[in-house]
């Protein structure tokens, strides 16, 4: 694998994106149903190019990272939250996702962000895994949350200081 390239997603990367959340969609990770066609569009008034980090290797797109508000109120503006993270299943393991991550959070601190929090499914162990090596913390579990494929999985809200 070729070195991976963090940028500010563009417009014309929706296709791409698309592809990817419906390729790599897992109930690892999505509490969401399967995409079928038609599939909705990547971007949205909410989720814009704006709003996304993308990796790139070798020009794919192979990972994203969605950066939002937690809530529209102005006492919580100072709380980014990481709203969306997929990496391409042959991408995995080479660094794409901590790269990422990393990037994110540096994006985080340039929007003036004095927090960075995310929630994952609590039987996502690599997650979770890669996100305490980059410093977060578990600050809450919603126990049984979510039933998947037949299983009851916790809501996991984990969260560092920037």
């Amino acid at each position: 694998m070729q070195q991976t390239y963090i940028r500010p997603s563009r417009a014309e990367d929706a296709d791409a994106l698309a592809r990817l959340d419906r390729e790599t969609w897992s109930t690892l990770h999505s509490v969401q149903p399967r995409p079928q066609p038609p599939y909705e569009p990547f971007f949205s008034e909410r989720f814009g190019p704006r709003d996304h980090l993308v990796a790139e290797v070798d020009g794919r797109v192979v990972g994203y990272v969605r950066l939002g508000l937690p809530t529209p109120l102005a006492v919580n503006a100072h709380v980014r939250q990481i709203l969306g993270f997929v990496v391409a299943e042959e991408a995995r393991g080479r660094g794409v996702g901590r790269e990422l991550l990393r990037a994110v959070t540096e994006e985080a601190r340039r929007q003036g962000a004095r927090r960075l929090t995310l929630r994952v499914l609590g039987h996502n162990a690599p997650a979770r895994a890669l996100y305490e090596s980059e410093g977060f913390a578990v600050e809450g579990v919603l126990p049984g949350e979510f039933l998947l494929d037949g299983q009851y999985v916790d809501d996991v809200f984990m969260g560092r200081a920037l």
